[in-house]
């Protein structure tokens, strides 16, 4: 591995790296964890992910950074607990430690004076698009942001997102808080008004990252999508996370997580998240035993 990885033995990572400082619980089956881990604190870029690994025998999942804090040297996680790793994860509590953490990871987020951006963020995909959100609005950018979830209780991170943007905008599925529908109902609104809009980054679930690709492909708006959930090994070493990408076949892990939208192949996309969904139930429902 070369670049900006930070590798640390295991007794190192133990000391440092791998603490648990704070733990908050956002919603059904959703943590906030912050972690010690000074040295990748002070690398992390927006857009980049960490590999971590509870135990001895366990996999290896991929988590964006949803924050850094390089004076304090934490770095925070959004965890949704769907699977034996997220769960086993879900149930440690502060003054724990996981065994690795690895990063930071991937290519950092295009960060420019764009104009008028459009961050959109689904479920857990809030957590994952705010560093970008906050580092856009940073360089100067005017910055609307879109977040929904299917329930209130499953909205998260509202108050952070407000903060760094110019307008925000709150959507779920059931109508329960903010404006019933979807994240792309809302996107639609803003291009049939005729605002300019000179940039749309989308981080969430697939389906809802293409419609959003699907929502700005005629008028012609460059569209990033974050495709971290198809990772399996993070670090170009196993080839789970092939993605079609208008000709070519990228490999999210080290050509990506960000990708262009309007040139992602979606639907093998989703078909390929779906690969392991017995094993994954098997997991599940050994841990549960």
């Amino acid at each position: 591995m070369t670049g900006n990885v930070v590798w640390r033995s295991r007794k190192e990572n133990r000391r440092i790296l791998n603490k648990i400082l704070e733990k908050k619980t956002l919603g059904p089956q959703v943590k906030e964890f912050v972690f010690e881990a000074p040295v990748i604190a002070r690398k992390a870029k927006p857009g980049q992910f960490l590999i971590l690994r509870v135990t001895e025998t366990g996999e290896r999942i991929p988590l964006t950074i949803a924050d850094a804090n390089p004076e304090r040297g934490t770095l925070t996680i959004v965890v949704q607990e769907v699977g034996k790793t997220t769960m086993l994860l879900g149930a440690l509590e502060v003054g724990d430690a996981i065994l690795d953490i690895i990063g930071p990871l991937g290519i950092e987020s295009e960060i420019e004076p764009f104009g008028t951006v459009v961050c959109v963020g689904g479920g857990v995909g809030i957590a994952c698009v705010y560093p970008i959100a906050k580092a856009l609005k940073a360089a100067g950018n005017k910055l609307l942001s879109i977040i929904g979830a299917r329930s209130r209780d499953l909205l998260i991170w509202e108050d952070r997102m407000r903060q760094v943007s110019d307008e925000t905008f709150v959507t779920t599925d059931d109508g329960s808080y903010g404006q019933k529908g979807f994240v792309t109902d809302v996107l639609k609104r803003l291009v049939d008004e005729g605002r300019t809009l000179n940039l749309v980054y989308a981080v969430g679930p697939a389906v809802m990252m293409r419609a959003v690709a699907n929502v700005t492909r005629q008028p012609g708006i460059r569209t990033i999508a974050s495709l971290n959930s198809i990772m399996v090994d993070g670090t170009g070493m196993c080839g789970g996370c092939r993605v079609q990408v208008g000709e070519e076949t990228k490999f999210v892990c080290v050509d990506g997580p960000e990708f262009d939208a309007h040139q992602v192949d979606f639907d093998e996309l989703m078909k390929r998240q779906r690969s392991y969904t017995e094993q994954e139930q098997c997991s599940v429902h050994s841990l549960r035993k």
